[in-house]
């Protein structure tokens, strides 16, 4: 697969986003792309990091329904060399993170291996097939891990 175009948008206030780290994080997945139903599709790849209020808007402009969510993703089309874009909540992952003891990058970068995998094919609507998604993304973080790809987000005060 040739090098794939990354469109990084951060509307977070305070996000300090890790471009270079995410580039190396969406080149790994795509090398190892036949380990995850042939990955996301070619073509431009597009990660916006909103805060909650943006993403319930999109959540309910798009999709009926006004609640916050983590991840928002929307199939590209092909002919326009379009692979489809990856909308997460920055303020979700801190929160969750915060209250669960655990990594606010880590769980930002759980994000965005989330939305690669839904352009990948995996849904996470039906529990056979959310299990299915869980496994890949336990497999993906452990390949960026093992390849030391995973981005390092930050929060500024």
């Amino acid at each position: 697969m040739p090098a794939r175009t990354l469109a990084l948008a951060n509307r977070h206030p305070r996000l300090k986003l890790d471009r270079p780290g995410l580039a190396r994080a969406v080149a790994t997945l795509d090398a190892h792309a036949a380990k995850f139903r042939g990955g996301c599709p070619p073509g431009e790849l597009s990660i916006a990091f909103l805060t909650d209020a943006a993403l319930a808007q999109l959540h309910a402009d798009f999709l009926d329904d006004p609640a916050p969510t983590d991840v928002i993703t929307f199939a590209g089309d092909a002919s326009l060399g379009l692979a489809g874009e990856i909308c997460v909540s920055v303020d979700t992952a801190a929160a969750y993170a915060r209250a669960h003891g655990g990594d606010f990058s880590a769980e930002l970068a759980l994000y965005v291996v989330h939305g690669w995998l839904h352009l990948a094919g995996y849904d996470d609507l039906q529990p056979t097939k959310k299990r299915a998604m869980r496994r890949a993304e336990t497999r993906a973080l452990r390949l960026l891990e093992a390849d030391k790809a995973l981005p390092r987000f930050a929060r500024r005060r």
